[in-house]
């Protein structure tokens, strides 16, 4: 918890977010209050997928607190996911009511699932079954229709939860449009469990407008402003901005610790660049699209290379 009293969160992106990107952010940025992990599902035949346990894994995470993400779209697997979740020594769960990708949303997991209010109180009946476990909830404002949330509250305010994160869209806008504030006031002034507000923040100034705003707040969950601007909530937290000299550096730094641990861990060059290539989609925005275009067309790391010391140097 920042000074002020609030809290900021690193929100999940399946993606980016996993284990060894979450230590090096905590390493080099911090700020950050709590990281989750990317959804963790159910696989065809009730198996979980590798990915998911390997980055869920305790020895592999060392942030300050690790905050597990499931995504259930019934009471059975919600039982499943947070029992196997449960079994790794985890104590809090946060459960997605908020992925928008339609893969998702298609079978009615995720955004998806909030037009339905008797399978969303089907889906999480089992909470109580879980004294032991603090949950919480993401979710978005509806999926066709900002009402969808606001009908649940009914349900949502009769749940055993520590929080509600609310990314301020519905979800067929996915990232797009601008964000609903009026929405988001009547969830928040209704919501009888504290409140994060989430969706679009990229900068200290939008997170203290935020807090302005809606002074009630737990806190904010960020999720692309981290990945863009990794510094902001270190820099909101002590009050300060870094010279972008000093941050280059910062940011280079980061970089390097990163490619030489996903070196590690991918098998050959191709897919190490691969995945380097992905930090741009949203790292340092305002770079030289020139150079830009140079990353994503890049064949061998060397000239992957040469071309992230042109923006950090």
């Amino acid at each position: 918890m920042n000074a002020q009293g609030y809290e900021i969160h690193f929100a999940p992106l399946q993606g980016y977010t996993d284990w060894i990107y979450r230590n090096n952010f905590a390493r080099f940025f911090g700020g950050a209050d709590a990281y989750y992990t990317p959804f963790i599902r159910l696989e065809p035949g009730h198996a979980f997928r590798n990915r998911d346990l390997r980055d869920m894994n305790p020895a592999n995470n060392s942030v300050p607190l690790l905050i597990p993400q499931i995504l259930p779209g019934n009471a059975d697997e919600f039982r499943e996911l947070t029992r196997l979740v449960a079994s790794n020594g985890y104590q809090r769960i946060d459960i997605n009511l908020g992925c928008p990708f339609p893969l998702i949303a298609g079978k009615k997991k995720g955004a998806g699932m909030l037009p339905y209010p008797e399978l969303v109180k089907e889906t999480l009946s089992p909470i109580e079954e879980f004294p032991d476990i603090r949950f919480s909830v993401k979710m978005r404002l509806g999926w066709k229709n900002a009402g969808e949330a606001h009908n649940l509250l009914s349900i949502i305010n009769n749940l055993r939860l520590d929080c509600v994160s609310l990314h301020a869209r519905i979800g067929i806008q996915q990232y797009k449009g601008s964000p609903d504030y009026n929405s988001f006031s009547r969830f928040y002034q209704a919501c009888e469990h504290p409140v994060f507000y989430n969706g679009d923040l990229k900068s200290t100034e939008e997170i203290h407008q935020v807090f302005q705003e809606y002074q009630r707040l737990r806190g904010i969950l960020a999720g692309r402003g981290l990945l863009s601007s990794p510094w902001m909530a270190a820099d909101f937290y002590k009050n300060e901005t870094k010279p972008e000299a000093e941050r280059k550096k910062q940011v280079y730094a980061f970089h390097e610790a990163l490619l030489n641990d996903y070196k590690n861990y991918l098998q050959g060059e191709s897919q190490l660049l691969n995945k380097m290539k992905t930090l741009w989609d949203y790292l340092l925005p305002d770079t030289d699209r020139k150079i830009i275009k140079k990353i994503r067309k890049a064949t061998r790391l060397s000239d992957y290379c040469q071309a992230v010391k042109q923006i950090l140097d």
